[in-house]
């Protein structure tokens, strides 16, 4: 195992990968789907980029199995996080990833979200470190590709449970990278990441060590691998409504002259197209999906906020999609006298 400012190593059962960039996409439930992906890939053509979360479980009865056939029609690097607290089943959903074309399969152990933690999975692993072990053991020995992990320090505030010995105990399961989210179960996406105690896990390993929470932008993500030592960074939320912020990153950390921030046409437009995309695929309840996107994204330009608050009122995809070409068309005019 070896890493660099600009390659991480993966060495998987059979297949080695390559990691040429230091940023990576979080798996975000609900968010990045192909069509978000297919965004994110515009400004970022090597950053590893994930599925949204998959249900092992559901694959397993036969469901979600468009999430890893979209896989074959992708460029660059896909990984495909699973989830679940039953070995068998995760080897099984790890196998049909592999076989789908992922470029790694990453294993959650850290989603808080109580419907999922409750049943075991996510970050109810982090309670049972033998069984967390048993699921890295057995799926690293099922596929050729590498494995990977994603946690938290651990599931109470008072950080009861050791996040240094669990990250051990997952390294010498078999997982070839690990990510840490620098919050517990407990918190969520509360309070402040800790990026001192992503240090200690990283000081401790052996492996590749991601660090994740709280990087909206390139300074964060300098000021975070300072503080860890980590061999890269995750980005999640900080890249919902701007997908082009991957690329910005690894820009940066690449010592590349950073492209600026698209202007207020160049939003409408991506807006416009995420919209159809998900009309194309989801019918009229692709607009449902679209209105956190848009309102995530239509900010920082005249008539954002009024352009915002008329598309998630939208009834029909129709109604969305002329206040938009509306803006559009409003913006051209304003480019003409500028």
């Amino acid at each position: 195992m070896t890493s660099s400012l600009r390659e991480l190593i993966i060495q998987g059962r059979g297949v080695t990968r390559t990691l040429r960039s230091r940023v990576l996409q979080s798996p975000l439930a609900g968010v990045s789907d192909q069509i978000f992906r297919k965004l994110v890939r515009r400004w970022a053509p090597e950053a590893l980029l994930f599925t949204e979360m998959v249900s092992a479980n559901r694959l397993g009865l036969g469901n979600d199995s468009y999430k890893l056939e979209e896989l074959a029609k992708e460029k660059g690097p896909i990984g495909v996080q699973l989830f679940d607290h039953r070995p068998a089943v995760m080897v099984e959903a790890a196998i049909k990833a592999e076989d789908c074309g992922a470029f790694l399969i990453d294993i959650n152990m850290g989603c808080p979200v109580k419907k999922i933690a409750r049943k075991g999975g996510g970050s109810g692993l982090l309670k049972e470190p033998e069984l967390a072990e048993r699921i890295v053991n057995k799926v690293a020995n099922a596929v050729q590709i590498p494995v990977t992990v994603k946690t938290r320090l651990g599931s109470n505030k008072d950080g009861s449970l050791d996040p240094v010995n669990f990250a051990l105990r997952i390294q010498d399961a078999g997982a070839q990278l690990l990510t840490v989210h620098g919050r517990t179960r407990t918190q969520g996406f509360s309070g402040n990441a800790n990026w001192i105690a992503i240090s200690k896990v990283k000081s401790a390993l052996r492996i590749p060590v991601i660090a994740n929470g709280d990087i909206q932008d390139a300074n964060d993500a300098f000021r975070c691998l300072e503080i860890t030592g980590a061999d890269g960074v995750m980005i999640g939320r900080g890249s919902m409504g701007a997908p082009w912020l991957i690329g910005q990153i690894d820009c940066a950390l690449q010592g590349k002259k950073v492209f600026e921030t698209p202007g207020p046409k160049e939003i409408v437009t991506l807006v416009l197209y995420q919209l159809q995309e998900l009309l194309e695929r989801k019918g009229e309840h692709g607009l449902l999906i679209a209105r956190k996107h848009m309102n995530w994204t239509c900010k920082g330009f005249p008539g954002a906020d009024t352009l915002r608050h008329s598309l998630i009122r939208a009834e029909t995809s129709k109604e969305a999609i002329t206040l938009l070409e509306k803006q559009l068309q409003l913006l051209s005019e304003i480019n003409q006298y500028d």
